[in-house]
């Protein structure tokens, strides 16, 4: 995905991390033309049980118009994008995160990028038909304020066969907020790393409040 992600050095910290019509008959699209890849491992459409539950409460909707959901409720229908470190915004990085490791694409863990407000730092995810493990590593400003998760890609054919897809993830194990928040302090200056450090924070404050 073309956007100004902004990919930080390597850090000391590691990374072990509405309606049913819309939610089976979203748009999926990839360029026009683009081969399947041989092995491409399709992901299946949602199923309708993964709406939001009726029983948590309403968080609203981005400006994609998808819904936030409860973090309760791990089954969920997200909208994904894709993006790949050869893109022309992504060059002085290389195939870095946003923590400094490399990004991951192998047969059983692949990188991706989110909001970290909404997916933290390390949240680890399936996605329905799909036999990887997705980790949240990295971000993008485009991501910032809504629900989109940024699928990584190791090149632009396999970026642009995924395109834009509404999918069905299952998150298994969620990241650090904590975590999330020491690595965004230093980087405040940058509006969309600003944006989330303020989020977290605020719902750090919340469950403090919470708690006791």
């Amino acid at each position: 995905m073309r956007t100004t992600n902004f990919r930080m050095f390597r850090s000391a910290a590691t990374l072990l991390a509405a309606t049913v019509l819309l939610f089976v008959g979203a748009t999926n699209t990839t360029q026009a033309g683009t081969p399947v890849s041989k092995g491409f491992v399709q992901p299946h459409a949602p199923s309708p049980s993964a709406k939001p539950d009726e029983a948590l409460p309403n968080l609203g909707r981005d400006k994609h118009g998808m819904p936030f959901y409860h973090p309760k409720q791990t089954k969920r229908v997200v909208r994904t994008t894709a993006y790949t470190h050869s893109e022309s915004d992504h060059m002085t990085y290389g195939a870095r995160n946003a923590i400094g490791t490399r990004l991951l694409y192998t047969d059983k863990y692949r990188s991706a990028a989110a909001d970290w407000s909404v997916y933290p730092l390390g949240t680890q995810f399936v996605i329905k038909g799909q036999p990887y493990i997705y980790v949240v590593d990295d971000y993008g400003s485009a991501l910032v304020g809504t629900g989109t998760i940024d699928i990584y890609q190791p090149s632009h054919t396999l970026m642009r066969q995924w395109g834009r897809r509404v999918v069905e993830i299952d998150i298994i194990k969620w990241g650090s907020p904590s975590l999330s928040l020491k690595m965004l302090e230093s980087r405040r200056g940058y509006a969309h790393c600003a944006k989330m450090h303020n989020s977290l924070a605020q719902q750090q404050s919340l469950r403090a409040k919470t708690n006791r």
